[in-house]
């Protein structure tokens, strides 16, 4: 294709030679949650585990009837989810988890957790489930499970204001770091079978 004067408009120009830095395409856009939902989606399809996400629920505050088969809603609200973001069954256990990201570097705040659910994640461990925590560093590209029995030592921190949010170090040294790649896209039942079954606690 041939420009006026020769020259590219600015949109069509190389960014890498213009930036010197090399393009990544892996996760561009890929919130945790869609990756999990991918990861999810081809654990079903190869009958690994049956774990879905949660559905949000929603205060409906005002429907229109323009007619009697077309019900339209007009105004609604987001609730705050009483428990975690995902549940299911995992060779015969009950699996829950929630799953969080943030792009702090050094530190994951406690904030972005509501007390509720972790209080339900407790009592799903309490009852025999599979329960942990997902925890990404997205400007860092680094996921990793935490299971809620060392979650707890870093919250009890927390409601005795002691600490604020569990340093990248802590949450290193207490989880399993999930490899990414395209089937599964986060492995993440490899740490479960790793931290549950070959350790013999199932």
């Amino acid at each position: 294709m041939k420009y006026p004067k020769g020259v590219k408009p600015r949109q069509y120009r190389n960014t890498r030679r213009a930036t010197g830095k090399k393009v990544k395409y892996g996760q561009r856009g890929m919130t945790l949650e869609k990756d999990l939902d991918v990861t999810n989606s081809y654990y079903l399809s190869i009958s690994r585990a049956v774990i879905h996400k949660k559905p949000t629920p929603v205060q409906i505050v005002n429907v229109d009837y323009p007619s009697r088969n077309r019900a339209k809603i007009d105004e609604a609200y987001f609730k705050t989810p009483s428990t975690s973001d995902y549940n299911g069954v995992y060779k015969g256990r009950y699996i829950d988890f929630e799953a969080k990201e943030t792009k702090n570097k050094t530190r994951f705040p406690l904030i972005n957790i509501h007390a509720h659910q972790v209080e339900h994640m407790k009592q799903c461990h309490d009852h025999g489930g599979i329960v942990f925590l997902i925890i990404r560093f997205s400007s860092l590209e680094e996921t990793y499970l935490m299971p809620i029995e060392k979650f707890m030592v870093h919250w009890e921190r927390f409601l005795s204001d002691e600490k604020k949010s569990v340093s990248r170090a802590d949450i290193m040294a207490d989880s399993h770091q999930l490899k990414e790649g395209l089937n599964p896209r986060i492995d993440y039942l490899n740490a479960v079978d790793e931290i549950y079954f070959r350790n013999g606690e199932f």
